[in-house]
């Protein structure tokens, strides 16, 4: 029988402080005090809590284990980072109205790191840890496609036997086992500048140039396989009586097949050594940020064995996939079992009205609370 006892209320008061602070990706001294609130509060319990700066335009990183063991049986992912700008906690900060919870972050990802606080110290409490190893990774830059914190992630997931994520579920509840994986490209068009009523003929447009590229990618969005491709950022010219010289896009591809993004690749490396308006050159620059998140078998296990768990809490468990980006897929890019979308639910995420369920906390910790219980249980403790 399920013996944890979940303090709603501190939650709550937790929850409140840390939505109140301003932690936007390059917000480093916000970042700096969210990472200071667990790193206190996991060294109470006695875990033992490494800070690493891989840029100085970022903020820390939190690495948290409760052995020395050189592997994890668990690892927990989650990040400290919102994209919110700083001052918008003193605009509209952490409120509660009509069951749900409001403020920037709340519930991507917010909500989840607390979870999973509250839930390890009620297992080890209940010293239900004694022979499992945990790793506990909360990063500071995942709303900019970790950009430098990759590399570390990665190290862990590699000496994992499982990774949770605690990113929110989806607004109707669903847990995430399949993600869209992210390339990120930036285009940068140059023609040759002229008088739009004098000279014409002397221009060589950067903007026309560019609206052969928009049209050749936007034709490779391809619904049934789930690949889109976006030109949501588009800068170019200097005046409306100037040919222009200069045009700039910027380009977002997500897919689940990874040979999706390569032919994106092969659209725009094409285009480039062979420009559709005379004179003009091109230049592209960006990868996939993001690889896919695709269920391996063992991940599908796993997924089973939490909706007999869910069965049990009188709990409903759905999986689903989604498009957006989470640092899940680094760790099932490399084979390791992740499930993801455990944070209690949400909606609204990157928005003003971002919101968390209340009534969904304790439901999802209690949930975390024995699945991490269940992988215990049937551990080998061995490698």
């Amino acid at each position: 029988m399920l013996s944890y006892k979940f303090e709603i209320s501190r939650y709550i008061r937790d929850l409140e402080y840390l939505v109140n602070i301003d932690s936007g990706s390059r917000d480093v001294e916000g970042i700096a005090k969210v990472t200071e609130f667990f790193a206190r509060k996991f060294s109470e319990i006695g875990w033992k809590v490494k800070e690493h700066y891989f840029d100085p335009t970022a903020g820390p990183c939190l690495e948290i284990v409760n052995s020395d063991k050189n592997y994890y049986d668990i690892l927990l992912m989650g990040h400290m980072d919102t994209v919110f700008e700083t001052g918008t906690a003193a605009k509209r900060p952490f409120a509660i109205k009509d069951g749900r919870g409001y403020g920037p972050g709340i519930a991507d990802c917010k909500g989840g790191l607390l979870a999973v606080f509250y839930v390890l110290s009620a297992l080890r409490h209940e010293e239900k840890l004694n022979h499992l190893s945990i790793g506990v990774a909360f990063n500071s830059d995942e709303e900019i496609s970790s950009i430098y914190s990759r590399p570390w992630l990665e190290m862990l997931a590699k000496k994992s036997e499982c990774v949770l994520v605690v990113e929110p579920g989806r607004a109707n509840g669903d847990f995430v086992n399949k993600r869209k994986g992210v390339g990120r490209y930036r285009l940068e068009i140059n023609g040759v500048a002229a008088h739009s009523g004098i000279d014409h003929e002397k221009g060589r447009s950067a903007v026309e140039e560019l609206a052969h590229w928009i049209l050749a990618l936007h034709s490779k969005t391809n619904y049934a396989t789930g690949t889109t491709v976006n030109v949501g950022v588009v800068s170019a010219g200097t005046a409306v009586n100037v040919v222009a010289a200069q045009a700039k896009a910027e380009v977002d591809v997500r897919m689940y097949d990874p040979a999706e993004a390569q032919a994106v690749e092969q659209v725009m490396r094409d285009l480039a050594a062979h420009p559709r308006t005379s004179g003009v050159t091109a230049q592209v620059r960006g990868n996939v940020t993001r690889p896919p998140m695709l269920p391996s078998a063992r991940t599908l296990e796993l997924c089973d064995a939490m909706e007999h768990m869910g069965a049990e809490l009188g709990i409903p468990i759905n999986w689903t996939a989604t498009g957006g980006g989470s640092d899940g897929s680094f760790a099932a890019s490399l084979g390791i079992p992740t499930l993801d979308g455990l944070g209690p639910i949400g909606g609204g995420f990157h928005g003003p009205n971002e919101y968390l369920l209340i009534d969904s906390i304790e439901p999802r910790c209690k949930l975390l609370y024995r699945f991490i219980e269940y992988i215990a249980e049937n551990s080998k403790n061995s490698r």
